[in-house]
């Protein structure tokens, strides 16, 4: 289980490049062999690099220079991150583009598209890459640029998600791509965009939200503390009857991102091995529930 493996903090890290190198791989062996464009920031990279190759006529050699862009561009987001986020989120999220950067510029795309079919390289594309991010945010950073944006929005805004900031930024993105290039490099970029989104937000776990119902025979209320304590989440109980035994039992509502409810997981086998867990996801929550990031 994930639980177990980000516990550990060099795991954690090593997660995290694992997740950058995917992220690189999906785009270099996929999208840019196909003439694609991904979206976001390193969107805007490649289509400046595009430009100065096509127009201006440079020759950038071995080196794709749309990650060296795509870093500086980074670098005024790392500020919201710093500020208005966390610490750690930015200085993970440093780590993950500064990885991007070396693993967009290391892993040269192939002469000849691994996938000739444009429509097939695009989907795959946007699957790979957004498992990458995907792993990236789950590790608690981000891969820069608009997924940094997300999480800010994700944090005010209850309902928004890393995904729909991304395909949101996304459209000016390829409406540059419909008037720079030609309908059919715009069209499949929007279908990389939406996959990547898709797998993006499976995986970000904070985005999902949980109601989780806690069924216990203890009176102590150890539960009930790590809840509040712990996870700063509030928690509704009352008392019922199994009408199997026709014993008193303790029923606990709770409302929390599937990403605690790992962590709620792990500590109810330590506090209390005898009770058990019932989950309903996609629970849509209105009102005051703070979305945690």
């Amino acid at each position: 289980m994930l639980y177990t493996t980000v516990q550990h903090r060099w795991t954690r890290l090593a997660l995290a490049v694992a997740g950058s190198f995917i992220y690189a791989l999906g785009i270099n062996y996929f999208v840019t062999p196909a003439g694609l464009y991904t979206g976001g920031f390193l969107g805007v990279g490649q289509i400046i690099r595009t430009l100065l190759v096509q127009n201006l006529g440079m020759d950038f050699g071995s080196l794709d220079i749309a990650g060296l862009i795509y870093f500086v561009l980074n670098i005024p987001v790392y500020l919201i991150a710093f500020r208005s986020i966390s610490r750690r989120f930015a200085l993970k999220s440093l780590l993950c583009t500064v990885c991007n950067t070396v693993f967009l510029s290391i892993l040269v795309p192939p002469a000849e598209p691994v996938l000739y079919d444009v429509l097939a390289a695009s989907i795959l594309g946007g699957i790979v890459a957004g498992a990458g991010v995907g792993l990236m945010l789950y590790d608690g950073g981000s891969s820069g640029g608009t997924d940094i944006l997300g999480v800010y929005l994700t944090k005010k805004r209850p309902g928004f998600s890393v995904g729909k900031a991304n395909l949101f930024f996304n459209f000016a993105i390829y409406a540059a791509c419909l008037v720079l290039f030609n309908v059919q490099v715009a069209i499949y970029s929007i279908i990389y965009s939406v996959f990547s989104a898709l797998i993006v937000d499976r995986l970000h776990q904070q985005n999902i939200t949980v109601m989780a119902w806690i069924f216990t025979k203890r009176r102590d209320g150890a539960l009930c503390r790590y809840v509040t304590d712990t996870l700063h989440r509030g928690v509704t109980y009352w008392d019922g009857t199994g009408a199997y035994r026709n014993t008193d039992t303790q029923i606990l509502c709770i409302c929390l991102s599937k990403y605690e409810l790992e962590e709620l997981r792990h500590a109810m086998q330590e506090l209390d091995p005898d009770a058990f867990l019932v989950t309903e996801e996609g629970v849509h929550v209105r009102g005051n529930y703070k979305t945690k990031v």
